[in-house]
């Protein structure tokens, strides 16, 4: 495959303008090509050139051009198998559907994406305005995370970097002892510096780096909060979607709190 490539898995309904926006924005800003997946269900005739134009009619002026590929049959599956056949550098999904409160359910064939993509998935939940501008990336200082934090420097460029690592004291409501605390920040400060370290220069000069005392998935609400980010970025092995992603069993509770898109990355094995 040559240049940049944005894969959109797509359902084309009316929800479907949000993540079809912001795959357009970011193939344009790589000077690369935009393709949309689309599965057809079970129920319906397997796809022909008349299914494909019919679709395309669906499509703004600007991206009636765009490469379509639709297939029939299980779209989780049939999803995965596109993003592993053609290799994209970026596949962008929306959510499954908005609830009265406007909280989001990932479905399955999103969360089927995550597991099996060796590719970044991008969670589209907000309509775009303008480019990423602000990325929050949670660390748990592995090479998981690291992974992810490379990814998403290199997917957008431009943007500010702030990096999250709590450090949680055990048994605190026991331990009284104000140089335990102590130790155990000066060891999670050490700890980070040390990741810091191992990055290239130039990632290092983007990276605001934030060490916070609490769970993880308070710091980054706050942390999301405090600096307006735009972009949360986890790291996952992708074994069961993002209840395995960096922030381990906190991961599914902060997505439902969250009111921003999500990069998810998986580890390179």
């Amino acid at each position: 495959m040559a240049g940049f490539e944005v894969l959109l898995a797509s359902d084309f309904t009316a929800r479907s303008d949000r993540p079809l926006d912001r795959a357009a924005q970011i193939a344009e800003q790589h000077r690369g090509s935009l393709v949309i997946a689309h599965v057809l269900e079970k129920s319906t005739k397997a796809p022909d050139d008349s299914v494909v134009e019919q679709l395309r009619v669906d499509l703004p002026d600007a991206l009636r051009d765009a490469e379509l590929v639709v297939r029939h049959g299980s779209a989780p599956k049939e999803l995965a198998a596109v993003a592993l056949e053609r290799g994209s550098d970026l596949i962008v999904t929306g959510v499954a559907r908005y609830n009265s409160l406007g909280d989001y359910f990932l479905g399955t064939a999103v969360d089927h994406i995550i597991r099996n993509a060796q590719q970044p998935v991008l969670v589209v939940r907000r309509r775009p305005t303008a480019p990423y501008r602000r990325l929050l990336v949670a660390t748990d200082l592995s090479d998981c995370s690291r992974a992810a934090l490379l990814a998403a420097a290199s997917l957008f460029p431009e943007a500010a970097i702030t990096l999250v690592h709590a450090f949680h004291v055990p048994y605190e409501g026991w331990l009284k002892s104000e140089d335990v605390k102590a130790d155990i920040q000066v060891e999670a400060g050490e700890g980070l510096e040390a990741f810091l370290a191992a990055l290239d220069q130039a990632v290092r000069t983007r990276l605001n780096p934030r060490l916070v005392e609490g769970e993880i998935g308070t710091a980054v609400v706050n942390a999301l909060s405090e600096t307006h980010s735009d972009l949360l970025v986890l790291g996952t092995h992708g074994r069961s979607g993002f209840s395995h992603a960096t922030m381990g069993s906190h991961a599914e509770a902060l997505l439902s709190l969250v009111n921003v898109d999500v990069l998810v990355v998986r580890e390179e094995k």
